[in-house]
């Protein structure tokens, strides 16, 4: 009789010692694709850093541009009439449609030509006395969640005579 009471208790033993392995296992695998979503997630949040950056960049070189060819400094700029748009091709904002942008084969961000993406730029001028702010948004959805990265500089008219 001693026998079968030992068997039993091996026998709960391995039960025991699988369910606990499962859990290791699964835990594991829950790990990793947590670890996989947030990488996905980072990357995300970089390329809507960069495109926020560049969506600055764009009005600093409108804004230049204006100063080499002798014209007023804020032709293009759109100053105050709500969220614009524009890609690195761009010579001036224009009224945001609300566009994704497109990546085309070079890896450029556009409105026109290439594969969608996740992510649309807002461009904001709003004057203030002496200066202007110039906001920058980047929104995308990942996984059905809305996120955002929002950039913001001040513009002034160092060049001026």
């Amino acid at each position: 009789m001693g026998a079968t009471n030992k068997n039993a208790f091996t026998v709960l033993e391995v039960i025991i010692a699988i369910f606990i392995l499962n859990l290791a296992v699964f835990g594991t695998f829950i790990l990793i694709q947590q670890t996989l979503i947030g990488a996905s997630l980072n990357q995300l949040q970089l390329t809507a850093y960069y495109l926020g950056q560049e969506g600055m960049e764009i009005v600093r070189n409108i804004r230049d541009t204006n100063w080499l060819k002798r014209q007023e400094w804020t032709t293009g700029l759109a100053v105050g009439n709500g969220w614009q748009e524009a890609d690195y091709q761009s010579t001036a904002l224009v009224t945001s449609q609300s566009r994704n942008f497109q990546v085309d084969s070079n890896g450029f961000y556009n409105y026109s030509s290439g594969d969608n993406t996740v992510f649309k730029r807002r461009i904001r001028i709003i004057p203030v006395t002496g200066y202007l702010q110039v906001e920058v948004i980047v929104d995308w959805t990942d996984r059905g969640k809305d996120y955002n990265i929002e950039v913001i500089d001040f513009l002034y008219n160092w060049y001026a005579s």
